[in-house]
């Protein structure tokens, strides 16, 4: 299905939908592509600006060949996206104390950010996004960012520069047409940028999650979302698809 633009209507439709979407997303997974000892869970947001964040949790870290059972398999080989990015270089900015809550479930291994109006609204509340994002990176956990909203005066080469100049300064670009960014990070000793743009009226790639250092599942972004979409309301899909809203009607 081809990517709508969400930024013609307001910003509560698009919650509407990613909601939505954050569930079919986590369902797919659970669904046979993690492997045993993994499960996906849709966590509380603590606030309006908070992206939605699929967590990805383990009791422990799964044998090598976890995946011959029941449950999905973790891939080995390197995912195949348009842009990588690789660097070795230290998180020098990291402190020396770190306290960590686990939860009761187990260790968060990977989370799956979807990036909304309001991360965006503000330097402030972007800022807060990059360090949330940075500080997973540093933790250990693997990031996957999905960012179909167009770039800001804020990030205006994008969420992943924002992101990746945290770890490594690089020269980043944006075609005009294909404005949105998909980006998985894989952390370890080396850290991994994998990198999809798309346009408004593309289709969404099956992006890759790292759930440990050269292990990953693949993602069903385009399938979930065909999913979320056909479920909305007709009058809420036409307001997206025209930016037009409905006029309302008193009783």
């Amino acid at each position: 299905m081809p990517l709508h633009d969400w930024s013609r209507v307001p910003a509560g439709l698009f919650h509407d939908f990613h909601q939505s979407w954050s569930i079919r997303i986590k369902d797919a997974l659970n669904a046979g592509r993690l492997p045993p000892g993994l499960m996906a869970l849709v966590e509380q947001k603590a606030g309006p600006k908070e992206s939605d964040v699929l967590a990805i949790e383990a009791r422990s870290r799964p044998h090598p060949d976890a995946g011959s059972g029941q449950g999905g398999l973790a891939t080995m080989s390197p995912p195949q996206t348009r842009i990588v990015r690789r660097t070795a270089k230290e998180f020098y900015s990291d402190r020396a104390n770190r306290i960590v809550v686990r939860r009761h479930l187990g260790r968060m291994v990977a989370v799956v950010e979807i990036i909304s109006p309001g991360n965006k609204d503000s330097r402030f509340a972007l800022r807060q996004l990059v360090e949330k994002t940075v500080d997973f990176l540093r933790a250990g956990v693997h990031v996957l960012v999905i960012d179909l909203l167009p770039p800001t005066a804020r990030d205006p080469t994008g969420i992943h520069k924002l992101i990746w100049d945290e770890i490594e300064e690089e020269d980043f670009t944006l075609p005009p047409d294909q404005d949105r960014v998909l980006a998985s990070y894989e952390t370890g000793s080396d850290r991994a940028a994998f990198i999809e743009l798309v346009g408004v009226g593309d289709p969404l790639p099956e992006m890759p999650l790292f759930l440990h250092s050269g292990e990953h599942v693949q993602v069903p972004l385009e399938a979930t979302y065909q999913a979320t979409w056909d479920a909305l309301p007709g009058e809420f899909r036409r307001a997206v698809e025209t930016g037009v809203l409905p006029e309302s009607v008193d009783e």
